[in-house]
C-alpha cells in the first residue's frame, strides 16, 4: 500500500505493525529532516502515529508541553500531535494550526483515532469492512492494493460528478471506500466506526469594524499565516498565477525574507489564457526572482498521469496546468506557498455578484421581468461557439427567478437535472433515481439560514467546491510531483476572521473581493489587482477541435464506451460531432465525459 503513494514520500518510510495492527507511512522530510521518521510515539509507547501535512504552530506547542512535563526524542511536529493527543484526545485538534491527515493507535486502549484538518487540505479515505476492519489511507491507489477492497463502482457518486466535475465528500467511485470529510474524526474500536465534525467556520458572529481597519487586521493576520508558512529545512518558494491573491502571498513572503522568494507561473500559447504578464509585473514589484513555464497543447501526455493519480473521475481541466506548474517547481523547490482559498472567504467569484444582484432582481414585479428584461436578453446575439458577455448574460437570466439553491447548482453544475433526464441511459438513470446531486449544496444553504446571500454562497463553497474539486486538484498534481503546497488563506484564523467580516466589506454593492482587492493595492501594482479575474482555465475547446480531436473520438466513440450504459450513445455522438465540427461548444461536457470513460478503462476494465 505504501509502495503505492511513494510519490506523496519519496525520501523514507516507516511502519508500526502490532498483532492485528498495521500502520504505514511515506515521507517527503521538510522538518527535522535527519530525526523525524515516522511513526512516532508517544513516552511510554502506548500510542503511534503516521501523519501526512505540517503543524505550523508545533514549537508554540512544544514549549507548552514541555512545561507541562513532556518529554521529546526528536524536532518534529509530529511529535507535538502525539502528546497533544495524550493531553486532551479528541480535542488536541483544537490546537492544531495547519494542514494534516494522522492516524494514532492507541494500544492501551485498543482503538485507532483518524483525523482530518479543518478545510480538507489532506485527503483521508477509509473502508469499514463487514468483518469490523478499517482500511485506511491518502490515496485510491493505496486503498486499492488491500485484497479486501472491492472495485465495485458507486453509480450515486457518478451521479454526482457528472455535476460537480468531482465527487463530493464523503462519497467516492467506489461503494466500498468514503472520504472522511474535511473539519471530522474518525474513532476505530472493537470494529465499531464513529465520526464527529469538529470544525465549522461561524457566519453568525459580526464584528464592527471600520473598513481602514479590516484592511489592516486582514493584512496583520495573513502576514502571520505567511510566515508561518515559511518554516521549512528544505528549498521554498511560490507559485505566482498574476491574480490578486497569490500576488498577496508573493509580496508578504517578499516582506518577510532576506533573499529573493522563488516564484513560479506558468501560461499558455493561447494570449486568452495567459496572465503571465502580469506575474512578472508583481515579481518584479516585490524583488522575487521569476520563472515561467509555457504549456502547450500536449495534454495527451498528462492525462494517464491524471487519471491514475486522481483515481477517481476529477474533471477540472485546470488540473493540467497545475500539474504542470507543480512538475516545474519541484525542480528547483520542495515546498510551494499558493493563494488558494481567497475566493472562498473573501468573495471572489462572479457567481457570488450574481446571486447578490438575482436577489435584488427578484424583488420586481415578475411581469416587469419577463417584459422589459429577460425577452430583450434573448434577443442578443450569442455564439454557440465562443463565450461572451451576452452569453453570460442569458445563462444568468435563465436561472435568476429560481429558489436560491437550484440556482446555484444550475451555475455550478456540468449537467444540471433537465440535461441529466435527456443524456443518461435508461438502466442508469433508474439505478440513481433516488439521489439528489443538489442536496450537497442545499444543506449548506439551509445551515446558512439567517445569513445574507453571500456568506450562504462563501458557507456552501468553503464546504464543497473548495475541499471537492479546488484542494483535491493542488493536492493530487503538487504530491504527484513530491512537491508540499500550502496555502496561506486556508488558515483558520484567516478563514474565521473573515467570516466574521459584514457582507458588505466583502462585496461592495457587486464588486468581487473589494476589501482584498483593497489589501493587494497596498502591496503590488494596481494594475494588477483591478482588472477582470481570469482563472487557471486551459483551451481545451481548442484542442478537442485541433490536436486531440482524433484522441476525443477514439474513447469516447469507441465499442466500449458507446456500450458503458451510461450515457445514450446517440448523446456521445451528438456531443463530439457537433464539438469536432465546430458547430456547438461541448468542451466542459466532453471533458468530464472523456475523464469519466478513461477512469473505467483505467481502473475498472
Amino acid at each position: 500500500m505504501t509502495g503505492a503513494i511513494v510519490h506523496r514520500g519519496p525520501d523514507d518510510d516507516g511502519f508500526y505493525v502490532n498483532e492485528n495492527v498495521g500502520l504505514g507511512m511515506r515521507r517527503l522530510s521538510i522538518i527535522d529532516v535527519a530525526h523525524g521518521k515516522q511513526p512516532i510515539h508517544n513516552a511510554d509507547e502506548t500510542k503511534w502515529i503516521v501523519f501526512n501535512g505540517e503543524i505550523y504552530n508545533y514549537q508554540e506547542l512544544r514549549t507548552g508541553l514541555e512545561k507541562r512535563g513532556h518529554v521529546f526524542y526528536t524536532n518534529s511536529d509530529t511529535e507535538a500531535i502525539v502528546h497533544l493527543y495524550d493531553e486532551h484526545g479528541a480535542d488536541c485538534l483544537q490546537y492544531l494550526r495547519g494542514m494534516f491527515a494522522f492516524a494514532i493507535w492507541d494500544d492501551r486502549d485498543k482503538s485507532l483515532f483518524l483525523a482530518r484538518d479543518r478545510v480538507g487540505k489532506k485527503p483521508l479515505l477509509y473502508s469499514q469492512q463487514t468483518n469490523g476492519n478499517l482500511i485506511f489511507g491518502s490515496e485510491f491507489q493505496a486503498l486499492l492494493q488491500h485484497p479486501a477492497i472491492s472495485r465495485e463502482v458507486d453509480l450515486e457518486a457518478i451521479d454526482s460528478y457528472l455535476s460537480y466535475l468531482c465527487i463530493p465528500a464523503p462519497q467516492t467511485a467506489f461503494k466500498q471506500i468514503r472520504k472522511l470529510e474535511p473539519g471530522h474524526w474518525l474513532r476505530w474500536k472493537n470494529g465499531e466506526v464513529e465520526t464527529k465534525r469538529y470544525w465549522l467556520p461561524d457566519f453568525s458572529k459580526k464584528i464592527k469594524i471600520s473598513e481602514e481597519d479590516a484592511i489592516e487586521e486582514t493584512t496583520r493576520i495573513l502576514r502571520e499565516s505567511t510566515k508561518l508558512r515559511m518554516i521549512s529545512e528544505v528549498p521554498l518558494g511560490a507559485f505566482l498565477s498574476g491574480g490578486v491573491d497569490s500576488s498577496i502571498v508573493v509580496a508578504l513572503m517578499a516582506q518577510e525574507s532576506s533573499q529573493p522568494v522563488k516564484t513560479f507561473s506558468i501560461g499558455f500559447e493561447e494570449q486568452d489564457f495567459s496572465e503571465l504578464k502580469y506575474a512578472k509585473r508583481v515579481a518584479e514589484h516585490v524583488g522575487a526572482e521569476y520563472n515561467e513555464f509555457i504549456v502547450r497543447p500536449n495534454a495527451l501526455e498528462v492525462i494517464p498521469t491524471l487519471v491514475e493519480h486522481y483515481g477517481e473521475p476529477y474533471a477540472d481541466s485546470s488540473a493540467i496546468p497545475t500539474y504542470y506548474v507543480a512538475k516545474e517547481t519541484r525542480a528547483h523547490v520542495t515546498v510551494a506557498l499558493n493563494g488558494d482559498g481567497g475566493d472562498e472567504s473573501f468573495a471572489g467569484y462572479e457567481r457570488y455578484a450574481a446571486m447578490r444582484f438575482a436577489e435584488t432582481y427578484n424583488r420586481l414585479p415578475k411581469t416587469l421581468r419577463k417584459m422589459f428584461v429577460e425577452a430583450p436578453v434573448n434577443l442578443l446575439p450569442t455564439s454557440e461557439l465562443k463565450r461572451s458577455r451576452f452569453r453570460d448574460a442569458k445563462r444568468f437570466f435563465q436561472a435568476a427567478n429560481l429558489p436560491k439553491t437550484e440556482r446555484y447548482f444550475r451555475w455550478m453544475s456540468t449537467f444540471n437535472r433537465d440535461s441529466k433526464s435527456e443524456i443518461y441511459a435508461k438502466d442508469f438513470s433508474a439505478a440513481v433515481s433516488t439521489q439528489n446531486a443538489s442536496e450537497f449544496q442545499d444543506r449548506w444553504f439551509a445551515k446558512a439560514n439567517g445569513s445574507g446571500i453571500l456568506d450562504a454562497a462563501l458557507l456552501t463553497d468553503q464546504m464543497t467546491y473548495l475541499p471537492n474539486d479546488l484542494l483535491v486538484k493542488v493536492d493530487i498534481a503538487s504530491m504527484a510531483n513530491s512537491l508540499e503546497a500550502r496555502s496561506p488563506f486556508l488558515d483558520h484564523k484567516v478563514m474565521e476572521f473573515a467570516a466574521s467580516l459584514p457582507e458588505n466589506l466583502k462585496m461592495q454593492r457587486f464588486q468581487t473581493k473589494s476589501l482584498l482587492k483593497k489589501v493587494a493595492a497596498r502591496l503590488v501594482p494596481k494594475e494588477v489587482v483591478y482588472r477582470r479575474k481570469m482563472g487557471f482555465g486551459v483551451p481545451i475547446g481548442k484542442w478537442f477541435r485541433e490536436d486531440m480531436k482524433d484522441f476525443v473520438r477514439g474513447v469516447l466513440l469507441s465499442e466500449k464506451s458507446l456500450k458503458r450504459g451510461i450515457i445514450k450513445p446517440e448523446m456521445l455522438e451528438r456531443f463530439v460531432n457537433e464539438h469536432t465540427n465546430a458547430e456547438r461548444d461541448h468542451a466542459f461536457q466532453l471533458w468530464t465525459l472523456l475523464m469519466l470513460e478513461l477512469w473505467f478503462q483505467r481502473f475498472i476494465d
